[in-house]
């Protein structure tokens, strides 16, 4: 995929992200169901992130895929169908 995209295009998908708003403060208006799902070795959203979030929305569930970076649905696929299924029958 970030071949495809080209380095161009990571430029300009970091330049977006770089300049979003911080939405943490909304996060504890969110009221449905909410799963959070991280890699522990994720460099991008680094775990303590992913647990802020979860700490800040009311009933979060947050699931922690070992040995797993930023990847996650490519890395560890069953990891993130697991949490999705109980997430889904909650």
């Amino acid at each position: 995929m970030g071949r495809t995209v080209g380095l161009d295009g990571f430029a300009r998908q970091t330049e977006a992200v770089i300049a979003r708003p911080d939405s943490r403060p909304l996060l504890a208006e969110i009221s449905v169901p909410t799963t959070i799902v991280v890699g522990d070795a994720d460099r991008l959203t680094p775990m303590a992130l992913s647990e802020e979030m979860a700490a800040a929305i009311p009933g979060a569930t947050l699931t922690i895929a070992a040995d797993c970076g930023h990847v996650i649905t490519l890395e560890r696929p069953e990891v993130v169908n697991k949490a999705l299924d109980a997430w889904l029958t909650r």
